[in-house]
């Protein structure tokens, strides 16, 4: 199969790559080559850029194109425009940040609302979703995970767990152990992703790790006995995290207060209609075995990444847990 990829040498993209070239497709590339230039010397690749100038694409066909990397609606009508036709099969991964807001522990799935408008991200990425169904009728793959693991994350969003926890010492657990949290190797979704274009599936897809059966508690314990660390937890009731000021999902990654009216529900995404099209999971021990790893062999990767959140300092860590007067506890 002939597949163009759009990026493909950062985090989600250099993994499907990876997973295309495994399954014997001949690749192309089209990014600016700016990010990893060195990686996979054998590739076509293609350099421009999707906003100005796709002027290497113009009189190219491809048998399918996947793109991690659309934000918004005319970069979907400037590549399909690009191409010498149509292609046959176009896998766009989105995002869950469509639908907007996350009521409390309500279960979501492909059929809930998206917002309107063309602000923000979420609004911009359904906007793109929309343009690319409605210039390909029924040759569209719309992939919408949360949140994204693995090796290579240049967000320092699950890294920060890792890193923090092989510190050692009194860590801040946030919210109750037994609360779900969902998140999806990128590995897992990037292999699927070209099985997808492999089978010219159609249709809108949750790519979110297993709903209701992986909880804070079960990930942290998961990190502890990987890293070997002598880590203990302080946990923290929800209410208390937010007093303190800390923010949910920057500071504290995989962590939002379960009663936040607008993101409490986010790790509630129904992934049924996935794993009907053969979306599978790897065990989480090699998740956070493979993803400890790179962190410990090249730790300036993701720190130098302009998309690294700004997480909990240690210093805030701390302060916040002598003015609460915790002493750890891991159980």
């Amino acid at each position: 199969m002939r597949l163009l990829i759009m990026g493909g040498t950062l985090f989600l993209g250099r993994h499907i790559v990876e997973a295309a070239l495994r399954r014997g497709h001949e690749v192309t590339l089209f990014n600016r080559g700016l990010q990893n230039p060195g990686l996979f010397p054998t590739v076509e690749k293609l350099t421009g850029d999707r906003d100005s100038n796709l002027s290497a694409l113009k009189g190219r066909c491809f048998d399918a194109v996947i793109d991690p990397s659309a934000y918004r609606p005319e970069q979907i009508d400037r590549l399909l425009a690009a191409l010498s036709e149509p292609t046959s099969h176009y896998t766009l991964v989105s995002t869950i940040s469509v639908y907007g807001a996350f009521p409390p522990r309500r279960r979501f799935d492909e059929s809930t609302a998206v917002v309107a408008g063309h602000e923000g991200y979420g609004a911009l990425k359904a906007r793109a979703e929309a343009a690319v169904q409605a210039a390909l009728p029924g040759r569209v793959a719309i992939v919408r995970p949360g949140l994204i693991a693995g090796p290579h994350d240049p967000t320092e969003r699950l890294t920060y767990w890792l890193r923090r926890i092989d510190a050692g010492g009194c860590v801040l657990a946030p919210g109750r152990r037994e609360r779900p949290v969902q998140f999806i190797d990128a590995r897992d979704l990037a292999e699927w992703s070209v099985r997808l274009a492999e089978g010219r599936v159609c249709g809108v897809y949750h790519a979110a790790g297993p709903q209701a059966t992986l909880t804070m508690g079960q990930f942290l314990d998961q990190c502890l006995a990987i890293t070997g660390s002598d880590a203990e937890f302080a946990w923290i009731p929800d209410e208390e995290v937010v007093a303190a000021g800390i923010e949910g999902w920057t500071e504290l990654p995989l962590w939002i207060a379960e009663d936040d009216a607008e993101a409490g529900g986010i790790f509630y995404a129904d992934n049924g209609h996935a794993i009907e099209q053969g979306l599978t999971f790897r065990p989480l021990a090699q998740t956070i075995r493979d993803t400890l790893q790179w962190c410990r062999e090249a730790s300036g990767e993701s720190i130098d990444s302009p998309l690294r959140v700004r997480t909990l300092s240690a210093q805030k860590e701390r302060e916040t847990l002598a003015q609460l007067r915790l002493r750890p506890l891991s159980g």
